[in-house]
């Protein structure tokens, strides 16, 4: 579910960023890990010349192989009605220091706030070979194409969508695994209550095999 609300707007793409070096494909067989442990998520989308930016905290894996999750979008959103046209979209996980971020995109609407984007600061990266809108400042990147099922889309605002790339900054995830234990705190991704109110993911707990 969107944490309240929506924000949308056209952003200057003469203004984007080209992916620095610390930012590494993942394997698309290891890229559910990316959400595993469930964060509130950023979705970004982009048609006829709009960007769009909401968050979201209803994420989830959903298969491997192909690599598939799904993402509650309420109906109401301008992310998407993007969607809905584009057939695409981006999950990215946020991280700690961007919760004011995270918490504007998901609390502010179009109607009111046409170039929230703009406003908020958001910054966009450009990923090789998609025309897609990637928020800079995060520590994963998934790269989604919509699985048609209308019928959960339009009951439920339930999408299904197939991962098509993915990415991490490698300083947080190495080797197929996140590292929130061997980097500083504002690294670590946020899980949403309410009110505002978020979680940092917490301490490592390994158990032997």
């Amino acid at each position: 579910m969107a944490l309240a609300g929506h924000t949308s707007g056209a952003v200057p793409r003469d203004g984007w960023l080209s992916a620095g070096s610390h930012i590494a494909p993942v394997e698309l067989e290891k890229a559910v890990r990316l959400i595993n442990h469930g964060p509130t998520v950023l979705i970004s989308a982009r048609s006829g010349g709009v960007d769009d930016v909401m968050a979201a905290a209803w994420a989830c894996p959903l298969d491997f192989s192909p690599p598939k999750l799904t993402v509650v979008l309420d109906a109401k959103t301008a992310t998407r009605e993007l969607i809905d046209k584009s057939g695409q979209f981006v999950v990215q996980v946020p991280t700690a220091r961007q919760a004011a971020l995270t918490f504007t995109l998901g609390s502010n609407s179009l109607k009111t706030a046409p170039d929230k984007l703009v406003r908020s600061g958001v910054e966009l990266l450009q990923m090789d070979g998609f025309d897609l809108p990637f928020v800079s400042g995060c520590s994963a990147w998934l790269a989604c194409k919509v699985i048609p099922a209308k019928g959960i889309q339009d009951w439920f605002d339930l999408f299904i969508a197939e991962i098509v790339g993915a990415w991490a900054d490698r300083r947080i995830f190495r080797d197929g695994h996140w590292q929130f234990e061997n980097a500083d705190s504002e690294w670590r991704s946020l899980h949403y209550v309410a009110g505002g109110h978020f979680y940092a993911v917490g301490e490592a707990v390994d158990v032997s095999v």
